[in-house]
C-alpha cells in the first residue's frame, strides 16, 4: 500500500504528522513517501506542484494531503499560487468525486453554533463534483468589454459548463452512496437561473430513474443553504456542482462544532484518492501546536476504507477518535468548560493510545 504524504503549508505539516503517527500504530505495512507541495514546493522548486510531486502522487494508491496556502503568496501570478497544487492534482489524477461527511459527534453537540437539538445525531454526506464547473471552464480571463452595461471598460469572465458524462458519473456516485445510507439524495442546483444547472437537473432526473429505491429531491442552492441551518437533519446525501459544493460543505462543517473535525476524500474512477481535512492551512496558528488533527486523522481512516481496502482499520481509527472525545480531550477549536484542553501532538498521542 503506497501512500504519498503531501503535508503542504501552515498547519499542514503538524496535522499530517499526527495522522502518519496514527497510521504507523496500525498493524499494517505502508510504503509512505513525502514530497513538497503548495507554497513549500514553490519556495524549493519555483512551482506549487513540481513534476516530481505529481509523479509520486500518480504512482501512489492514495495521497494524504495537509493544506496549502499562505497570505504571503497572494501576489504571485495565479498559476504559481499554492492553491493551484490542489487543483492540479484533481485535474491530473481525475479526482472527480469529493466526499465530505458532516457528522456531529454526540460529545460535541454544544460546540455547534446551532441548538443541540438541531444537530444531535447529524450525519450528512455532501458529494461535490470536483473537476468541472466554473473552476475549470474555458474560456476565462480579462478583456475590454464590447457589450453589456459598460462597453469599452475592463471586465473579467469565467465559464460555467458541465458535460453529460460529468454529471452522469457524479450522479451514479451519489445514488450508490445513498443506497448504503438512508436512500435519499438531494440534488442542489440553480436551474431557475442558470442553463448549466437546468441541464444538471435534467440529467440527475434521468439517472435517478435507474435507482427506483432511492428518493431524489431537487433544491435550489439558496434554499439548500437556508435549510442546512434550519433543519440540517432533513438531509442525507447532498450532490451538487463544484462551486456550490465548495460553499455548502464549508457551511455544513460548522454545524458539527468545528471545521477541524471534517475529513474529506476525492476519488477517481479507479478509487485512487486524495484525502485531506476540509479546513485550510491556517497560517495564523501555524507553529503554535494548537491545530486540531482529528479531521486529518479521520481523513486517513477514509483513505483506509475507500482506497486501501482496509475497512476494519478505518473503523478502529474512528472508534479511537470517539473514545478520545468521550474522555473529554479537546483542542482549542472544540474546547468548552469542563473538558481538558490539549494541543495538536497531545490529541494525536491520545488517539494512538486509544488505538492500543
Amino acid at each position: 500500500m503506497k501512500i504519498a504524504i503531501l503535508p503542504g503549508d501552515g498547519i499542514g505539516t503538524e496535522i499530517v504528522a499526527e495522522a502518519v503517527k496514527v497510521l504507523k500504530t496500525l498493524d499494517l505495512k505502508f510504503d509512505m513517501e513525502s514530497a513538497l507541495v503548495g507554497g513549500a514546493a514553490y519556495e524549493a522548486h519555483g512551482h506549487p506542484l513540481p513534476e516530481s510531486t505529481l509523479k509520486l502522487a500518480r504512482d501512489a494508491d492514495a495521497i494524504l494531503f495537509g493544506a496549502v496556502g499562505d497570505w504571503k503568496y497572494d501576489k504571485l501570478d495565479r498559476p504559481l499560487r499554492p492553491e493551484q497544487a490542489i487543483l492540479g492534482l484533481r485535474k491530473n489524477l481525475g479526482l472527480f468525486a469529493n466526499f465530505r461527511p458532516a457528522i456531529c459527534y454526540r460529545q460535541l453537540t454544544h460546540a455547534s453554533s446551532l441548538k443541540p437539538e438541531l444537530v444531535a445525531g447529524l450525519d450528512i454526506l455532501i458529494i461535490r463534483e470536483l473537476t468541472g464547473d466554473i473552476y475549470f471552464g474555458q474560456p476565462r480571463g480579462r478583456r475590454v468589454a464590447t457589450d453589456g452595461h459598460f462597453p469599452g471598460t475592463e471586465e473579467a469572465f469565467d465559464t460555467m459548463r458541465y458535460s453529460r458524462p460529468e454529471i452522469e458519473r457524479i450522479a451514479h456516485v451519489a445514488f450508490q452512496a445513498a443506497r448504503k445510507r438512508s436512500k435519499r439524495v438531494t440534488s442542489v442546483d440553480k436551474a431557475n437561473v442558470l442553463e448549466t444547472f437546468q441541464f444538471w437537473k435534467d440529467v440527475m432526473t434521468e439517472v435517478g430513474q435507474q435507482y427506483p429505491d432511492v428518493e431524489l429531491q431537487h433544491m435550489y442552492v439558496d434554499n439548500a443553504a437556508m435549510q442546512l441551518v434550519k433543519a440540517p437533519k432533513a438531509f442525507d446525501v447532498i450532490v451538487t456542482g463544484n462551486m456550490f459544493g465548495d460553499i455548502l460543505s464549508d457551511e455544513a462543517s460548522m454545524l458539527t462544532g468545528s471545521i477541524g473535525m471534517l475529513p474529506s476524500a476525492s476519488l477517481n474512477a479507479k478509487n485512487q484518492g486524495l484525502y485531506e481535512p476540509s479546513h485550510g492551512s491556517a497560517p495564523d496558528i501555524a507553529g503554535k501546536g494548537v491545530a486540531n488533527p482529528l479531521a486529518t486523522i479521520l481523513s486517513a481512516a477514509m483513505m483506509l476504507r475507500f482506497s486501501l481496502n482496509q475497512p476494519e482499520a478505518a473503523a478502529r481509527i474512528e472508534k479511537a477518535v470517539d473514545a478520545v472525545l468521550t474522555q473529554g480531550l479537546r483542542t482549542p477549536d472544540i474546547y468548552s468548560e469542563g473538558t481538558t484542553k490539549v494541543g495538536t501532538v497531545g490529541m494525536g498521542n491520545a488517539v494512538v493510545k486509544a488505538l492500543a
